[in-house]
């Protein structure tokens, strides 16, 4: 098979998966690659997500590994076999790496859990409340350079609407609700848009007045995906260098309990919506 030279973070994902059932198995790559008939290099690629592997050669590779999480099993395996390349691919070189990350992983999450403090997240922007965002970026986004951000956003909002649309749940500040991105018109615009996204079934909007005081995770924006297993999950984070990745269970234990007190310490989906309704009134 052949190589890939920038393998995907999902293709890497599938990797250190593959890695971490071979570790659990007290097994080395040298042994792993004798047991296929290969060797060690062979196996070091898979881990890494620069070889491609079949669903079979996954399944192969947990039974050598002793591996019975069926679940676990077919999900790794699910991860495989995608010929077709998605969307966000025609974006490659022209979007720093990190955004097609995102948008991939987004894709195939079965559900999203977001908290922000100051910006309503990517996925509930209005284009005019975007286009503010990204003219904001340091160092500046010539105009092509913007408008490329907003044609993938736009894109990446698709899961919003497709049609076994996932679970979302986001905590917003009341700092993101009040923030005028584009001046009162454009700021009543994206409250609205806020508004009618939370009437959609498989949309929780929940808000943090300035009144509740401190909260956990009030210094970060978190979003956290839900992988077709627990295992699967990632956590997402926007840092000022780009898009950070995290999968280790003892991160993924640490911001699924930071969510979980976020969301506690928000106002109710109801009463966030009254919350987000007064403020846009105001305006």
């Amino acid at each position: 098979m052949t190589s890939r030279t920038t393998p995907t973070a999902r293709q890497q994902r599938l990797g250190a998966e593959l890695r971490k059932l071979r570790e659990k198995a007290g097994m080395t790559a040298r042994e792993a690659g004798a047991l296929l008939g290969g060797n060690q290099a062979r196996i070091s690629n898979i881990e890494t997500g620069r070889a491609p592997v079949s669903a079979t050669m996954v399944r192969t590779l947990a039974c050598n590994y002793e591996c019975d999480d069926q679940a676990l099993i077919d999900a790794l395996a699910g991860m495989t076999g995608e010929r077709k390349r998605g969307w966000w691919e025609e974006y490659r070189g022209v979007l720093p790496p990190g955004l097609l990350d995102l948008a991939e992983l987004e894709h195939h999450a079965t559900g999203l859990r977001i908290g922000h403090t100051v910006h309503i997240p990517g996925l509930l922007q209005t284009i005019d409340h975007a286009r503010t965002v990204f003219q904001q970026v340091v160092p500046t986004l010539s105009p092509p350079e913007v408008e490329h951000r907003l044609s993938h956003r736009i894109k990446r909002q698709a899961v919003m609407y497709r049609d076994t649309p996932l679970a979302f749940t986001t905590v917003l500040h009341e700092a993101a609700i009040r923030m005028q991105f584009g001046g009162p018109g454009t700021a009543r615009a994206q409250l609205q848009h806020l508004l009618h996204m939370s009437e959609r079934d498989h949309v929780t909007i929940a808000v943090i007045p300035f009144a509740s005081g401190a909260f956990p995770g009030s210094g970060q924006s978190v979003c956290y995906a839900t992988g077709a297993v627990p295992q699967l999950d990632t956590v997402q984070l926007d840092q000022s260098h780009g898009s950070v990745l995290l999968d280790a269970e003892a991160q993924l234990t640490k911001y699924r309990t930071l969510l979980d007190r976020m969301e506690s310490a928000a106002l109710n989906p109801g009463a966030s919506r009254d919350f987000i309704r007064n403020i846009a009134r105001d305006l």
